[in-house]
């Protein structure tokens, strides 16, 4: 037996792909509008995080790095 079989044996199943689908739509939603909400100073700073080589030990603290 094939295991499309045994997954169309199961009752209820097909709800499973509909509520992948909202939990990805709203995640990503939530991500877009954090982005784009984002200070611009705030996304110029972390921009050049990877480019900076001497970082003051107090940056790490720092929540947004």
């Amino acid at each position: 037996m094939k295991f499309i079989n045994y997954l169309q044996s199961i009752t209820g199943i097909s709800i499973f792909p509909l509520i992948a689908l909202i939990i990805f739509t709203v995640f990503f939603t939530a991500m877009l509008i954090y982005v784009f909400a984002m200070d611009k100073n705030t996304v110029a700073r972390i921009s050049h995080i990877p480019l900076e080589d001497n970082l003051p030990s107090s940056s790490f603290n720092d929540p947004l790095l």
